[in-house]
C-alpha cells in the first residue's frame, strides 16, 4: 500500500491504495487478484487491472502505461484485501487457534494469474505481553476468509493508515463500508481522527462526528485547528452545535465561536487565530525557538508577528511581521522587530476572497496577517486555508483533475 505505479518512461502516475481480489465459496482455493485500487493525481481512485501490470518489486508496480481514468466502483464480487481482509477473525486448522489477518502475500501463479498465497495472523495478547504470537500460513491452512463479519475488529487496518498522510488515510476512509468505517474511528485516537476529519469531504465529517459520542466528538474538535472546527461546527444542526461548543475547553469553545462570527468568505472567517506571535523585545533566537514547533503547519511557521501586549489574539497593535527565511540571516541576538517586512500591509478581517486571494499574490507570501479596525492581530490566512475556500465545495471528492495518465483499458 502505497507504492508508486510507474509506466513504461519511467514516470509515476499514481499510488497503490489497495488490492481487490474475487473470494472463492471453497476456502482451499487461492483467491485470484483482479487489479489494484490506484489514486491519480488530483486524488481520483481508478482500477488497475492485474493485466496491466508488468511488474512488481519491494519499491514501485510497473504497469502498460494504458489505464482507465474511470472512478473505481466496487462490485459485489470484489473484495479489497485492506478495506475488508484485514483485521479479519480466522481460525488455524490444525491447531483451532483464533487469530485476527494482519497482512496476506500475493504471488503468480504458473497460469501467470496472481493470486492470494498465504496468510499473516495474529493470536490475541496474552496477559501482559504486549502483543499475541503471529504466524504465518498457507491461504489453505487458516479458516473464516471468505465470511463476512458484522463486529470485524479495525486494529491492523489502523495501523497501516496510522503511516499515511492524513489526506490519503482520509481518501481510505471514504472508500470503506458504513461498518468498516464505524470501526476505523473508534479505533483512532483524538488526535489522528482530528487531522483525518480536516481532509475528509463534508458530509462524511459530519456523519462521522454525530456518530461519536458527545463527550468524544468535543474532544476531537479541541484537537482540531479552530478554523476547520469552526467550519465543521456550522454544518451542523444547531442543537448539536451548541451542545458540543458547551462541552469543549472554554478557550478552544471561544476561538471556535469567535471564527463563526465573521461572514462567510471573509479573511475572518478563513483565517487560523494561533499563529506565532511575539513581543516587540523578542530576538531571531525566540522567533527560531517559536517555528521549532512540529505542530506548526509550513505555512505558519514562515512568518512571525511582532504585537503589543496581550499576545493572545485578539492582541493588541500589530507591529510588523517578520519572514523567517529574513531571520535565518540574522545573527540570533537580534531583534525581530528590527527585521520586520516594511512592505507588508494585514488584511481587515472582513476583507472579501478575492481581496485575500489578491495578499499573497501582491506580496509572494504564504500567510498573511489579519487584523480589527484597531489594528489588532486576529489571527492569519494560510494559502492552503484560503485554496480551501476558493476550491469546489466537494473539492475532495472530486475528479475533475484527469492528471498525467491516458487511454485505453477496461476491467
Amino acid at each position: 500500500m502505497g507504492l508508486p505505479i510507474f509506466d513504461p518512461q519511467g514516470d509515476q502516475v499514481a499510488k497503490v491504495r489497495d488490492v481487490v481480489v474475487a473470494l472463492r465459496s471453497d476456502s482451499t482455493n487461492q483467491p485470484r487478484v483482479l487489479g489494484m485500487v490506484a489514486e491519480v493525481f488530483g486524488r481520483r481512485r481508478i482500477f488497475v487491472p492485474m493485466t496491466r501490470v508488468t511488474n512488481i518489486d519491494s519499491g514501485q508496480v510497473y504497469t502498460t502505461g494504458l489505464l482507465n481514468m474511470r472512478r473505481f466502483e466496487q462490485r459485489s464480487t470484489e473484495t479489497p484485501v485492506m478495506g475488508q481482509m484485514f483485521d479479519r477473525r480466522v481460525v488455524i486448522k490444525d491447531t483451532g487457534v483464533q487469530g485476527t489477518v494482519y497482512d496476506v502475500a500475493m504471488e503468480q501463479a504458473r497460469n501467470r494469474d496472481w493470486v492470494l498465497s498465504r496468510v499473516a495472523v495474529q493470536e490475541p495478547s496474552k496477559g501482559f505481553r504486549r502483543r499475541g504470537q503471529t504466524h504465518t500460513l498457507e491461504w489453505r491452512d487458516v479458516e473464516g476468509l471468505t465470511r463476512r463479519e458484522e463486529t470485524q475488529g479495525a486494529t491492523h487496518l489502523n495501523a497501516t493508515l496510522s503511516e499515511m498522510r492524513p489526506a490519503d488515510a482520509a481518501n481510505v476512509i471514504h472508500e470503506l463500508p458504513r461498518e468498516r468505517l464505524l470501526a476505523v474511528v473508534a479505533a483512532m485516537n483524538d488526535e489522528r481522527l482530528a487531522d483525518v476529519l480536516e481532509e475528509l469531504p463534508e458530509e462524511d465529517r459530519v456523519e462521522i462526528l454525530e456518530l461519536l459520542d458527545r463527550e468524544r466528538a468535543a474532544d476531537v474538535l479541541e484537537e482540531m485547528s479552530p478554523d476547520d472546527a469552526a467550519d465543521l461546527i456550522a454544518d451542523l444542526h444547531p442543537d448539536t452545535a451548541a451542545t458540543l461548543l458547551g462541552l469543549m475547553e472554554p478557550e478552544e469553545a471561544e476561538d471556535v465561536r469567535r471564527l463563526m462570527s465573521y461572514a462567510d468568505k471573509t479573511a475572518g472567517a478563513m483565517m487560523t487565530p494561533e499563529p506565532v506571535i511575539l513581543s516587540p523585545d523578542a530576538t531571531v533566537a525566540d522567533a527560531l525557538a517559536h517555528v521549532r514547533n512540529p505542530e506548526l503547519t509550513p505555512a505558519l511557521a514562515a512568518l512571525v508577528y511582532v504585537c503589543r501586549q496581550p499576545l493572545e489574539t485578539p492582541t493588541g497593535r500589530l507591529i510588523g511581521a517578520a519572514h523567517i527565511q529574513r531571520l535565518l540571516r540574522e545573527p540570533p541576538s537580534t531583534l525581530v522587530a528590527a527585521a520586520l517586512d516594511e512592505s507588508m500591509d494585514p488584511l481587515r478581517h472582513d476583507a472579501t476572497i478575492d481581496e485575500v486571494a489578491a495578499h499573497p499574490a501582491t506580496y509572494n507570501l504564504v500567510a498573511c496577517p489579519v487584523v480589527d479596525e484597531e489594528g489588532r492581530l486576529l489571527g492569519a490566512v494560510t494559502v492552503d486555508d484560503l485554496l480551501d475556500h476558493m476550491l469546489p465545495d466537494n473539492w475532495r471528492d472530486r475528479a475533475d483533475r484527469p492528471g498525467p495518465i491516458s487511454g485505453a483499458g477496461g476491467r
